[in-house]
Order: C-alpha cells, then structure tokens, then sequence
C-alpha cells in the first residue's frame, strides 16, 4: 500500500452535508461484516465471564433454525438501545480552606440527563462552550466518575461494575479525543500507542498476529503499515486524527465516543474524517455519540441530535426533524445563527439573538435555566418550574413548558434585559459564556 505523505493524499471524498436522504444510514446494512484485525470472528472475548457481555453472538454453520432467528433478531437488535443514561449527574465539589479543605460549593456541569442511544446509531450531542457535553461523554466512560444516576451499556450499569469487570467493559467503549496533538505522546511510536492498549486487555501475546492487527487497524483508517514505526509529529493534523481513530479502533469496540473529533482540522480535511467514521460504521456496525458544536458537522452524520445548555438535555429529536423544526427557544436560536448562502433566504429568515451571558454552572437560575435569555419565558411558570424533557411529537422531545405555544403563534417573543455574569460569579473551566460563532 503506497504511504499517505500528507492530508491531500487522503482517500476519502468530501461529501455534501446536507442532501444525504438518499444515503444509508450507518451501522444498518453490513453488520455481519467481519471486522479487520479479528482472526476468529465467533472467539469470545477475555473476560467475558464477569463484565458486559451483551447477547451471544451467532455463529455460521449453526442451523437453519438458530439463523432464521438471528436474522429476526438482528433487526430488533438494531432498536434496541446499546447505551441508556438515566438521570446521570456529574457535580464537582468547590473547596475552600488552607489546612483542611471543605465543600463550599458545586459546579454543577452535567445536571439530570437522560438519553438511549440505540446499536448501530450515531447520536449527535451540541451546545455551546460549559454546557457539559464533553463531561457527559467522558462520565459516560467513567473517566469521570458521574456523582449519580445510572450508565446502562448493553444491559449492564457500567457504574456497579469495578476491577476487572471494567477493564473488560472498557474493552468494548472507547474514545476518540479532541486534539489528537494533545492526546498521543509524542514519545511513542504509532506501533507503541496502538499496541498499548491491546497489552492492557492480553490482546498481544501472539506477536504474528498482534502485528496483522496493527497493521490491518491502520489500512483500515486509511494509513500505510510503515506509520507503525513513526511518532505523532512526523504527520499531519488529519493523520493524527486516524491515528486516534485506530487507537479507539484496534480494540473491536462496540461503542465511540467522539469528542470534537474534527473541529481542529481544516474544513477540506473535516469532510475526510467524517467520510471515514461513516465507513467504518457501515463496515463495523459502530455506534457513535459524536460530541461538536458545528452544527453542520451534526447534521451531516448524525441519526438524532441531542441539544444540552448548562448541564441538561433542553431537545432531542431526529436529525431531519430537529433541523427541520426546532421547538425548543434556545435550538430556534442556534439554528438562526447558521449563516444561509441564498441572501434572499438570509434576508427572510428568523433572527433570535440571546442577550446577556450564560449563567454560571455553579449558580444555575432556578426554573427553566434558559429563562433568563428566553424571549418566549413567561413570569411565573419559566422562574419556578423546571421543565421535564417530554415528548412532544413523535419522539420529538423538548424541556419547555409552551413548547407547543410556541410554535402554534400563541405566545409572543418579548425583548429580555441581559443579565450578565460577573467575573467572581464563578464558571465552568474554558466557558466563555458566547454562543459560539460556527453554531
């Protein structure tokens, strides 16, 4: 295979984000693919005695009978959720003091969410800087410990699960990082980084067929084998990326999280990468939880499209319906500040600008939080109740109580007097309080 000597050299083609009803969604038409780097398709893996072992995969040669079923199956298994969060909860303690340190306060950064994500499905999670989306994706791995509610993957609460038995559900939910500068040591070759984490699972022990799975693992991101002996700065911005993507890859994992996985690559190379988890969806029945604020970006991969403002899931919908319709105050308002090429379109279309800053995690106004830069809120209800996330319409839900009101012409936007967050009213680490530019 001829070596990729920079990011023009990649093999994906950019695709339009924006007219894919025609396209398959991913992970739905070739999960009985076998998947590279897997020498025995039907092998159990280690450890799955004790940890999330989800249902027994089916075997050729078993049965006309047994294959008749898997196939009924295989259809519902594609609904059947893959991951559920319920009520999940990720607050950080303020301390204080110099000699004994005490609690005098919480950031509260993910507040009460729930979703499913189903098998096979890629759920589009965005927002704006400090809403906590990025806390939700890494408490859903437990690489924050979420401080309550429950992380069900594939049947099991990953939260109960300790020791070995996590290790093993690991094996199975793995991420792929923002800034993939930032995340591979530069000390270590590509063959060291992918190689380390087949080690921590007893992947490795056969040398002959740990190097087939390298290399198989990097043809597969679209990377020549002679990367393996490489470091991280000899490679350009999106070759990092599939670097990142086959260290999250070489383990066979069930569900990625990806974490901005394009927002620090040039717009051509963006197109490529998302190219790229869509085959590999397809050609391994991946399912993903993409974490962006590019509303674009989201649109063009995801199946539902979950919207958070600080700390809670204010919509959820399916991709086509969110962007369609968007019921929610604070959705409307994102959507209106994606810039539209037609002039005539722009000029005609609603404008929603938010007035004042984003409130600060640590003091989260009571009620609505969005009720403060709401223009729809209304005195009483919006200030004492917080919404519930509902259904509103065929799936579509939304945490507003005029929801319906609202889009009906019944309740009238008003002007809001900006209240805006002081310096020492505290803030979530990095939150600018802006509604970023590219939503």
């Amino acid at each position: 295979m001829t070596e990729r000597t920079g990011p023009e050299n990649d093999a994906a083609t950019p695709r339009p984000g924006m007219d894919d009803a025609a396209t398959p969604r991913p992970g739905m038409d070739e999960a009985a693919t076998p998947r590279p780097g897997t020498d025995d398709a039907a092998t159990p893996r280690p450890g799955t005695d004790d940890a999330v072992t989800g249902p027994p995969r089916t075997e050729t040669g078993q049965g006309e009978a047994e294959a008749g079923q898997a196939g009924a199956g295989d259809a519902a298994g594609r609904e059947r959720p893959l991951i559920e969060l319920r009520d999940v909860k990720v607050h950080f303690p303020i301390k204080s003091g110099l000699l004994f340190d005490r609690t005098v306060g919480y950031v509260y950064a993910v507040d009460g969410v729930s979703l499913s994500i189903n098998a096979g499905e890629t759920y589009g999670l965005v927002g704006e800087s400090g809403c906590g989306k990025s806390t939700l994706g890494r408490g859903l791995l437990r690489l924050i410990e979420p401080t309550d509610g429950e992380i069900v993957f594939d049947g099991t609460d990953v939260r109960a699960l300790k020791g070995e038995s996590m290790r093993t559900a690991r094996r199975r939910m793995q991420m792929i990082f923002q800034d993939p500068l930032s995340s591979l040591d530069p000390r270590q070759s590509v063959e060291s980084l992918l190689v380390e984490g087949l080690k921590a699972h007893g992947l490795a022990d056969d040398r002959e067929a740990t190097n087939r799975r390298l290399r198989e693992t990097l043809e597969a991101v679209g990377l020549s084998a002679s990367a393996l002996s490489k470091y991280p700065h000899e490679f350009s911005g999106g070759q990092r990326q599939r670097i990142g993507i086959a260290r999250a890859l070489v383990l066979d994992p069930d569900l990625i999280v990806a974490d901005e996985p394009v927002s620090a690559l040039d717009v051509s190379i963006q197109a490529q990468v998302l190219n790229l988890l869509e085959d590999l969806q397809n050609e391994r029945g991946l399912t993903y939880l993409i974490i962006a604020h590019d509303l674009a970006v989201v649109r063009h991969i995801a199946d539902t499209v979950g919207v958070m403002y600080l700390g809670g899931l204010v919509e959820e919908a399916s991709s086509d319906d969110l962007y369609r319709e968007p019921m929610h105050p604070y959705t409307r308002a994102l959507m209106s500040a994606v810039p539209v090429p037609d002039p005539l379109v722009e000029d005609r279309r609603e404008r929603i600008l938010l007035a004042g800053d984003l409130p600060s995690p640590t003091n989260p106004p009571p009620g609505c939080r969005f009720h403060t830069r709401c223009p729809w809120a209304q005195p009483t209800r919006c200030v004492d109740e917080r919404p519930a996330l509902r259904d509103v319409v065929g799936g579509h839900r939304v945490a507003c109580h005029f929801a319906e009101d609202i889009a009906a012409g019944r309740v009238r936007p008003h002007e809001v007097e900006p209240e805006l967050v002081r310096p020492d009213d505290g803030g979530a680490p990095g939150d600018t309080g802006e509604l970023i530019p590219t939503l």
